[in-house]
């Protein structure tokens, strides 16, 4: 069967179609599931010794969460982060057995990189407002956590993170200083 559109795509202004860049982020996309199955699959295995009483496995690979995306140095990568399951019963005074990915955390929305660059461009001068134009041709047009009410909260927080470095506790040190005054 023959496709006869005349339907031609066009390049749409402020985007740019780059190749290169699409497959480092399916590259990373593929690297990164990879890692997060190998992660859980290595906690189920930390774990296999442990049964149930009726002798099936205790903690076991449960499918996966929802597709979310995440922010990083070279734009959104979409990712499933993978479940595992506890199927013990809840008894008083045992615990169950949670698994808490160190790659990628229930709340991350952006790599770390992405979060220390935040505060380095903010502080060189590009305004709460222009951040989502400012790192849109690096991160891709439609960038999501980087609004500028995004960026106010984060803000907020770097500025009380500054306030309690600002009110720590020094005396348990001993700082030694040379106070210098001159005229020129």
């Amino acid at each position: 069967m023959d496709d006869d559109t005349t339907i031609t795509p066009l390049h749409q202004p402020g985007s740019v179609d780059d190749p290169l860049t699409e497959i480092a982020r399916d590259g990373a996309r593929r690297m990164l599931a990879a890692a997060l199955r190998a992660e859980a699959d290595a906690f189920v295995a930390r774990h296999a010794e442990e049964a149930l009483p009726d002798g099936r496995q205790r903690v076991v690979r449960h499918g996966y969460g929802p597709e979310r995306s995440i922010q990083t140095g070279i734009g959104a990568i979409e990712v499933r982060r993978p479940k595992v399951r506890d199927r013990a019963e809840c008894v008083p005074g045992e615990r169950k057995i949670r698994f808490s990915s160190g790659i990628l955390p229930r709340w991350a929305r952006r790599s770390k990189s992405l979060d220390a660059l935040l505060p380095v461009l903010y502080l060189r001068g590009i305004s709460t407002g222009d951040f989502q134009e400012a790192l849109s041709a690096l991160l891709g047009t439609d960038a999501p956590n980087l609004s500028p009410n995004v960026i106010s909260r984060l803000t907020g927080e770097w500025q009380q993170e500054y306030d309690r470095w600002q009110r720590r506790d020094l005396s348990a040190r001993r700082y030694v200083y040379i106070w210098a005054d001159g005229v020129y």
